[in-house]
């Protein structure tokens, strides 16, 4: 028993100590390499550049659709923007949106490394490229795809938007090591992506999409988010979707879901 117990605590000394000098590794997880380009999909793109602040180079496109309704994607914590164009494809030719798809610090061809203050940063950036390219507040969406969540919660409490769709989103980082690691201590968490405590302050309309398989985030943490989210609001479970396939299983009825609730 005792030596089980001095195992158990060795370990958790150990993941402890990982976490606190690797935490980075255990939540994005960039790949630099396009595995696809726009022109494969037979999209019609303008290559973006966009310097920040703070002098980070983000590279990404702009996806023209008929000029109307601007989507500001911001994708998860895996890969990059170019596993992103076949959802990207699917939205501009069925519902007709302008996408903008730009990589994060540190993910495909944009310079720096992830993390949580400096996308935020990216966020924003993004966001006053869109408004230079002449889309107003009131024709901006934003779409944020589980971490990407984060930073669309964040961005919408910083610029006006018209609305945010959040997809598989979950409650904040501790919350998500917690349910992976039951016996972390908190503290060790640094990176918050704190949706639960900001969502109630976001006041344009919100749809969040939730898988029912969900096998990254627990379905939990989205319903969770979706009852401290003020009106207007609209939750939307696709079912026998998984956190990586929702777009592909919602089909159809994904496509009519966002349609409705852009007009």
């Amino acid at each position: 028993m005792i030596l089980a117990l001095t195992v158990l605590l060795l370990f958790c000394v150990g993941l402890t100590a990982l976490l606190l000098a690797r935490e980075g590794r255990f939540i994005y997880f960039p790949t630099r390499t396009y595995d696809a380009t726009p022109e494969q999909y037979g999209l019609n793109v303008e290559a973006l550049e966009i310097r920040c602040p703070d002098s980070i180079l983000l590279r990404g496109w702009h996806v023209r659709g008929n000029g109307t309704t601007a989507v500001l994607y911001f994708h998860g914590n895996g890969g990059n923007i170019s596993h992103r164009l076949e959802r990207t494809k699917m939205l501009v030719e069925n519902l007709g949106v302008d996408v903008f798809l730009v990589d994060y610090r540190g993910y495909g061809r944009s310079s720096g490394s992830a993390g949580e203050p400096g996308m935020y940063v990216d966020g924003e950036a993004i966001y006053e490229a869109t408004r230079e390219r002449g889309f107003p507040p009131d024709r901006i969406v934003l779409f944020g795809e589980s971490l990407g969540g984060g930073v669309a919660v964040e961005t919408a409490l910083r610029r006006p938007v018209r609305s945010i769709i959040l997809e598989a989103p979950f409650l904040s980082i501790p919350k998500m090591a917690k349910a992976i690691y039951p016996f972390l201590p908190s503290f060790v968490v640094r990176t918050k992506f704190d949706n639960e405590e900001k969502i109630s302050r976001v006041q344009v309309p919100k749809l969040i999409a939730a898988a029912e398989n969900d096998d990254v985030v627990p379905l939990a943490q989205t319903r969770r988010l979706f009852e401290l989210a003020r009106e207007p609001k609209r939750f939307f479970l696709i079912r026998g979707a998984e956190h990586n396939n929702i777009y592909i299983v919602g089909g159809r009825e994904y496509l009519e879901v966002w349609r409705g609730f852009l007009k």
